[in-house]
């Protein structure tokens, strides 16, 4: 039986001025499997997520989502349709408490059942969150403003989850923690595309990957395989 694609881009290019920066790359996205981007510091993949999102246009080539072609769809139709985007650097509303950032990942839900038991879901995730329920974003650490940056988004109840660089910034052993979340919300069924500049974690938790340089897809491959090719290991893994 076939997979079911869930998000596929064919042939994107994106700009930024003059600046070529995404060249015509291909990505399939299966439902309920981790994707991930992999590659170095303007390699492209935060641009790649942007564009998914509806944040930045497309110059040619396509999005499509669930079989609709949503390129260039405004970013608030983009996420009411399913898509949501964990950014980079976090990004909570720092003046809000945790509980009342959760619920503006909820915004566009009306079952308040439904919010409810995803609530409940969160705290199981992320104990840490329900003890600070009521503090403010902006003075939690990093570690726990990530957590809730992830929690924010997977209150949109999601088809699918976009995440930018979930482990920069943090400290290792939270670094370990991000990514078993992530495999934890990939069981319970949320299909995920993962851009990560550490790519050993997100290769470790994830099915397949596409290595990104300079806006090209150079590699790409069931991340077990990727893993164990020599090109990855030197450039990105630091294995000499």
């Amino acid at each position: 039986m076939s997979e079911e694609i869930v998000l596929q881009l064919e042939n994107l290019h994106v700009y930024y001025g003059a600046i070529h920066a995404i060249k015509g790359i291909n990505v399939k996205v299966p439902r309920g499997k981790i994707i991930t981007l992999i590659g170095a510091n303007g390699a492209g993949k935060t641009t790649t997520l942007s564009t998914i999102a509806g944040l930045v246009k497309a110059k040619t080539g396509k999005v499509v989502f669930e079989g609709r072609d949503i390129t260039n769809k405004p970013a608030h139709i983009v996420n009411r349709m399913g898509i949501a985007l964990v950014p980079e650097g976090r990004r909570i509303f720092p003046g809000l408490t945790v509980y009342e950032n959760l619920m503006m990942g909820a915004y566009n839900r009306k079952d308040k059942d439904g919010i409810e038991r995803d609530l409940e879901w969160i705290f199981q995730l992320f104990p840490r969150l329900k003890e600070r329920i009521k503090q403010l974003g902006g003075t939690l650490s990093g570690g726990e403003q990530q957590m809730l940056a992830i929690s924010r988004a997977l209150m949109s109840r999601p088809k699918l989850l976009m995440m930018d660089e979930p482990s920069l910034g943090l400290a290792p052993i939270l670094v370990d923690e991000v990514f078993e979340v992530i495999k934890k919300i990939n069981e319970e069924g949320t299909t995920i595309l993962l851009v990560e500049q550490n790519a050993l974690g997100a290769l470790k938790i994830s099915h397949y990957g596409y290595v990104l340089e300079t806006g090209s897809i150079v590699l790409e491959g069931p991340s077990n395989e990727l893993l164990e090719n020599d090109m990855v290991r030197k450039a990105y893994l630091g294995v000499a």
